[in-house]
């Protein structure tokens, strides 16, 4: 088979496990037989589509085939998803880690981080976009709140245009053209180093415009560019209550390049400042090296990736899962990486919580980078 046709195969049954996976799902009140019957059938989809896809890889990215085989793993080797061998996120700084020819990658997304470091780079076409976004946008719409699908949006970053390589923009792009808002804002800029700023005026003159109306405000934005925000508003001693239903979702932490605030103190500021509830606060986690976001709700506190990723916290050490309520690497099984690699090794700690995580931070000595150093 071709390139085309062995992707297209694999990409269409894809796209059918992010559909069912979601709209299957078992709400808490159905009997636990019936969630458990569901979970079986979908780890068995999983481990089934993740077994081929990395057969794929393993045809076509070189570089990590030559991984594979330096360690003495091929397709034929491996029997469950947990065996595909991991590459550390450092490798796609490093290696041009795609599947897809030179001819064929359209764009590309990258690291953010300081200047001083070579970011990775994700490549993509317009499919490998369009599983991305099509996972993104399903994802996201099990974890968000919005009851109308009319609401106003503020964005604290810059607009695609000024940031075309950003992975957190793009899907922040994805959200408003899905969502259709009302209104729409973008209150972040690039300045002429590169790093992202926020225009506090524009984003609290859109507020003031939309605050006495009867539709929701989403807000998207780094945890940086929350502070900014924040610390603006409590220069001028502003408090808004925006209308019901208002939510935010932030991404990102400090990497010690500002001041730092723990994530309940931010959430209580959100909540002081703008007037959204902390049910209504949503977490993100995710990375340029990835396909697939995780969130963390208030309810739950620890970060939960769709039905069509795993996610294991290992020892640095040995490289073997932790216990429940340890520490370690997390480590990230993501089918919507088609067309790069879909075993992932990042450099985030982790407390391993059941089938999620609880974030603890960077390791120690790895690059500090991540979208939240944007708007350093």
């Amino acid at each position: 088979m071709s390139f085309a046709s062995d992707f297209d195969s694999f990409t269409a049954r894809l796209r059918r496990f992010f559909r069912a996976a979601c709209s299957e799902s078992m709400p808490i009140e159905q009997d636990l037989k019936s969630d458990a019957d569901f979970r079986v059938s979908c780890e068995n989809d999983f481990n089934s589509l993740a077994l081929e896809l990395f057969g794929l890889q393993f045809k076509y990215n070189e570089p990590y085939r030559k991984f594979c085989e330096g360690r003495g793993l091929v397709p034929q080797m491996v029997e469950h998803w947990a065996e595909i061998p991991t590459l550390p996120t450092a490798a796609f700084k490093e290696c041009e880690l795609s599947c897809l020819p030179l001819a064929e990658r359209t764009a590309v997304f990258h690291s953010s981080g300081t200047t001083e470091h070579r970011p990775s780079r994700h490549f993509h076409n317009s499919e490998s976009l369009a599983i991305y976004e099509e996972s993104l946008w399903t994802w996201f719409l099990q974890k968000q709140k919005a009851d109308a699908p009319k609401q106003n949006l503020l964005i604290l970053t810059p607009p695609p245009n000024e940031a075309p390589h950003s992975s957190l923009v793009h899907m922040f792009e994805t959200i408003r053209q899905k969502l259709g808002p009302a209104q729409v804002a973008y209150a972040g800029q690039v300045d002429h180093m590169g790093s992202w700023v926020l225009d506090s005026e524009m984003a609290i003159r859109f507020l003031s415009e939309i605050k006495n109306g009867n539709q929701a405000v989403l807000v998207l934005g780094t945890a940086f560019s929350y502070v900014h925000l924040l610390d603006t508003l409590a220069e001028r001693g502003v408090r808004f209550e925006l209308p019901a239903g208002s939510q935010t979702m932030e991404t990102g932490g400090y990497k010690g390049r500002s001041r730092e605030l723990p994530k309940a103190q931010l959430h209580e500021l959100i909540t002081f400042r703008l007037g959204i509830q902390r049910s209504h606060i949503l977490c993100e986690y995710g990375m340029s090296e990835l396909g697939s976001q995780a969130y963390q709700s208030w309810i739950e506190q620890i970060f939960r990736f769709p039905p069509w990723a795993r996610v294991q916290v290992v020892s640095p050490e040995t490289g073997q899962e932790v216990a429940e309520g340890e520490t370690g690497v997390i480590r990230v099984f993501d089918l919507a990486n088609v067309f790069s690699v879909t075993a992932v090794q990042t450099e985030d700690l982790g407390v391993r919580r059941a089938n999620g995580f609880e974030l603890v931070g960077r390791a120690t000595l790895a690059e500090a980078r991540g979208c939240s150093l944007m708007p350093a």
